[in-house]
């Protein structure tokens, strides 16, 4: 199982970007998929989830507006595009994958995305994003 993200950057307050993640290993939809990320001096925290059991895409309180989470399914392959950037995005983004969708939903939908970390059994290795004021 392999998740490989890219697209992190150095931009300026108010920019965009887009990451990308592409997976292989594993039958894309049995998997829900989730972007996190980890600013310096913090724990991870869960910013969206595609839970492919009832199609939903979920995202932290502190995100909705700004990011969107879409993905060319039949390339294995999602994305975060961020909108509006903000110097308190600056953080390690990563994609995770995880089997039991019926328990990540579970979590997403009843205590939110930012609830979501152990159940996620697959990491990739983070694309950096920097964002200067």
């Amino acid at each position: 199982v392999q998740l490989v993200e890219s697209g992190g950057d150095l931009v300026q307050a108010g920019g965009s970007l887009r990451l990308s993640c592409v997976t292989s290993g594993f039958t894309f939809d049995d998997y829900a998929i989730a972007w996190f990320r980890q600013a310096p001096g913090k724990e991870r925290e869960g910013i969206s989830v595609r839970t492919n059991n009832d199609g939903g895409i979920y995202y932290a309180p502190s995100v909705v507006g700004r990011f969107t989470m879409s993905g060319d399914y039949a390339k294995n392959t999602v994305y975060l595009s961020i909108s509006t950037l903000e110097p308190e995005d600056t953080a390690v983004y990563y994609c995770a994958a995880a089997a039991d969708i019926f328990t990540v939903g579970m979590i997403a939908r009843s205590l939110g995305v930012t609830a979501l970390r152990d159940e996620f059994e697959f990491w990739g290795q983070g694309t950096q994003v920097t964002v200067s004021s």
